[in-house]
């Protein structure tokens, strides 16, 4: 069970439990829940408050909501464990995804791994024809659109000038991308850095190293298959069984720059994993190479759709 899916079994759970009875019929069950990676001192991998929310719309303690929802979550497919601490937060201990489960998943949705299921036919139309609409109206409000976008977006500063002709509209729009909306981005010199030491040269270079890494294998004569693959591969792999959460996350807050953030970390995890992917010297190329080379070539295919959703161009040469 990936985070996302497990998002969506939360809200699930909340459904089928006012169903039966167990919560309140005036409980209102949420479109999204948030499910966040715990954090240091915290139990299990995950952690979700939505019990409070849940509990303040129908008058009940949030325990009590969580006392109902996690024997539920405790008996799907994927989840070892739920604890609940404090008041009612629930805490997830989810069943390990093997990388080839992840390479897998990866190489069926190619660059729409993480993307939602398109879910019901009137509620995509509706949705859909909401955000034209929000669109014909933008600029009648100052750069707001109606109806809940990102209120206000700060916009470049006079002094940055005429920042696409400076930059080129990629790197521009990293930079306004990278900071929450109601920030004034910032255009630093190393957005004209063609090194590591701009993130985002970093990202696109990640991309274009794992096109390079399977136009090398052919040659030395193998092709990426799935497989298990060692401990030098957790950072990558926790980075891609994340994207879907951080996905849904941007989604939810109006937050590209959860989605920058995001594609650095994975892109620092495939640069520092490049280097184990190739057979070394006279070593021959290996079952444990293909499953490397699958997963590196997972890593780029994720990135160049991360990079597609904020407009960015992902060049296979740097």
């Amino acid at each position: 069970m990936t985070p996302a899916d497990l998002s969506r079994s939360v809200v699930r759970a909340v459904r089928c439990a006012v169903e039966d009875g167990e919560l309140p019929a005036g409980v209102v069950v949420p479109e999204r829940v948030v499910v966040e990676r715990t954090r240091p001192g915290g139990v299990g991998d995950y952690a979700s408050p939505v019990a409070f929310g849940v509990g303040r719309g129908a008058g009940v303690a949030p325990r009590g909501v969580a006392e109902v929802l996690a024997p539920r979550l405790a008996a799907l497919p994927g989840i070892e464990r739920v604890e609940i601490t404090g008041a009612g937060f629930l805490n997830f201990v989810l069943a390990g995804s093997s990388v080839a489960e992840v390479v897998r998943d990866v190489r069926a949705r190619g660059p729409r791994y993480g993307f939602a299921p398109d879910g019901e036919p009137r509620a995509r139309v509706v949705r859909d024809a909401v955000l034209r609409i929000e669109r014909s109206q933008a600029d009648r409000s100052q750069g707001r659109p109606v109806g809940g976008g990102p209120a206000p977006v700060a916009p470049v500063a006079k002094r940055d000038g005429d920042v696409v002709a400076r930059y080129g509209a990629d790197a521009a729009a990293w930079a306004m991308l990278c900071v929450p909306a109601h920030e004034t981005p910032v255009f630093p010199a190393w957005l004209l850095v063609q090194d590591e030491s701009s993130e985002f040269f970093r990202v696109r270079y990640a991309h274009g190293r794992a096109r390079a890494l399977i136009r090398n294998a052919g040659q030395l004569g193998f092709r990426p298959d799935p497989g298990d693959v060692d401990g030098s591969a957790d950072a990558l792999l926790g980075a891609l069984v994340d994207y879907p959460l951080v996905l849904e996350a941007a989604a939810h807050h109006r937050a590209p720059e959860r989605l920058v953030r995001h594609l650095v970390v994975l892109a620092d995890a495939l640069l520092d994993f490049q280097y184990h992917v190739l057979p070394k010297g006279d070593e021959k190329p290996s079952a444990a190479h293909r499953a490397r080379l699958a997963l590196a070539e997972a890593a780029g295919t994720v990135l160049a759709g991360g990079l597609a959703l904020l407009g960015i161009d992902a060049p296979d040469h740097l």
